[in-house]
């Protein structure tokens, strides 16, 4: 709880409830939660636990279909979660791309996850979530949770990632153009962006024209390549 810095007033979005453990502390802190739980056969637990709280709100939904907008109205929220490994990366990815109420995200999730949301360019990590993420969001790992600390005992570590909504975008590229030529290079990653160009419909020549253009070299994989470096791509390739 330290971690999340929640000050009483908060508006605090909580995806994944589960029985209560960490919407109590939340809503212990002074926070006003939201707490969205998708597994309906726990909401009654769910509802007993935080009887005591009426600070909570409780709704059954998806947040990978909530209506975001309806749901968090105008102001400012943060968003606390520990969430599950299928669904972290969707998530974190919505919730930046479509719910701009959400000015910063501390989240729980599986190292691996955690890892490739905040990777910079060249590193193991580093993927199309890690160029969409830094397009919303400065992002940091906080620390790592090892796995001795739940019960079960999972399989991996978590680590605690916090990500601070940009007040705009650090590149001008539309969104969508960008995203594309993002996609394109991460779709087979021991492919060259030459290769990922021509998927885009350019022509072989081209392709090799427009990495020159952006001072890269044909054979460079999109793993080596900051997002500022697909922005230049993608303008340029939408000027070929």
């Amino acid at each position: 709880m330290a971690d999340a810095d929640v000050r009483p007033g908060d508006r605090v979005l909580e995806v994944g409830p589960g029985l209560g453990s960490l919407t109590v502390a939340l809503a212990a802190a002074g926070a006003r939660v939201l707490a969205v739980e998708l597994d309906r056969a726990l909401l009654p637990a769910l509802a007993e636990v935080l009887a005591p709280w009426p600070s909570v709100r409780v709704i059954h939904a998806d947040a990978l279909r909530a209506p975001w907008d309806e749901l968090l109205g105008g102001g400012a929220w943060t968003m606390v979660s520990n969430l599950p490994y299928n669904v972290a990366v969707p998530v974190v990815l919505r919730m930046l791309e479509e719910a701009p109420q959400v000015r910063s995200l501390l989240v729980m999730v599986q190292r691996e996850v955690g890892e490739r949301l905040v990777a910079r360019a060249g590193e193991p990590a580093y993927g199309a979530a890690s160029v969409r993420v830094a397009y919303h969001a400065e992002g940091r790992l906080v620390r790592r949770v090892p796995a001795r600390v739940f019960w079960p005992e999972p399989a991996v570590d978590s680590v605690l990632v916090r990500l601070v909504r940009r007040s705009r975008p650090p590149v001008s590229v539309p969104r969508e153009r960008l995203f594309a030529v993002v996609e394109a290079g991460f779709a087979e990653r021991r492919k060259t962006m030459r290769a990922a160009l021509r998927k885009l419909g350019l022509a072989p020549e081209a392709a090799v024209r427009a990495l020159e253009r952006c001072g890269l070299p044909a054979d460079v994989r999109a793993e080596r390549l900051a997002l500022e470096d697909f922005a230049r791509l993608a303008e340029t390739v939408e000027a070929a």
